[in-house]
């Protein structure tokens, strides 16, 4: 069976401390751009970059392929949960407003929506079918540039986790994890996590 391997890197430290992003676009700190330099090779083993429109992630990924003349493109599909009244603020001031609604949220996401935010369910649709698409790609190696839930879902997905478990995965920022997918004759999808939150192997073809 033909293999393609996925990188899934979290973006960097953004400017304005520890607080809800969807689609608030902040820009990367001294610090976050340290953290992706660091985590990715001296030679980029990948045939593409596919980034969240997003800042934080775009703008190290034209640097990333322009470095070394790689193609890269912005999808969609990648973004962050659109969180709604709850974008931009901390968890404090949210909980200052209410003071069970974030727990509740966090104890189950699919049914308890951020208001006026994208609910769970449609934002898991969202980012799977973005995913099912890109790998049926004909590559080798692709480098995913992307925000803690959408890569938090896509680990459910390779591991076959109930989505309400999906915050016991940690993603930091700037964590790298690789994924293994193959497609047998059937077309049924078979996926092993080959690393998470450490570097690629970059010998690996």
């Amino acid at each position: 069976m033909p293999e393609l391997l996925v990188d899934l890197l979290r973006h960097g430290e953004p400017e304005g401390g520890s607080r809800f992003r969807g689609r608030t676009d902040d820009i990367l700190t001294d610090q976050g751009w340290a953290q992706l330099r660091t985590a990715v090779p001296k030679q980029p083993p990948w045939e593409q970059i596919i980034t969240s429109p997003a800042k934080r992630c775009a703008v190290f990924a034209e640097e990333l392929a322009t470095m070394h003349q790689l193609p890269h493109i912005k999808e969609e599909w990648l973004w962050e949960m659109d969180f709604g009244d709850w974008d931009g603020l901390t968890a404090a001031e949210i909980t200052s407003k209410d003071a069970n609604w974030l727990s509740t949220f966090w104890q189950d996401p699919t049914s308890h929506t951020p208001p006026g935010g994208e609910p769970f369910l449609q934002f898991k649709q969202r980012v799977l079918n973005g995913w099912n698409q890109l790998i049926k790609q004909p590559a080798n190696r692709i480098l995913l540039i992307s925000h803690g839930g959408p890569i938090r879902l896509i680990l459910a997905e390779v591991l076959g986790m109930p989505v309400h478990n999906l915050m016991r995965l940690e993603v930091p920022y700037a964590a790298l994890s690789q994924v293994r997918v193959s497609i047998d004759d059937a077309g049924t999808c078979h996926y092993s996590l080959c690393t998470h939150n450490q570097q690629p192997d970059t010998n690996r073809k």
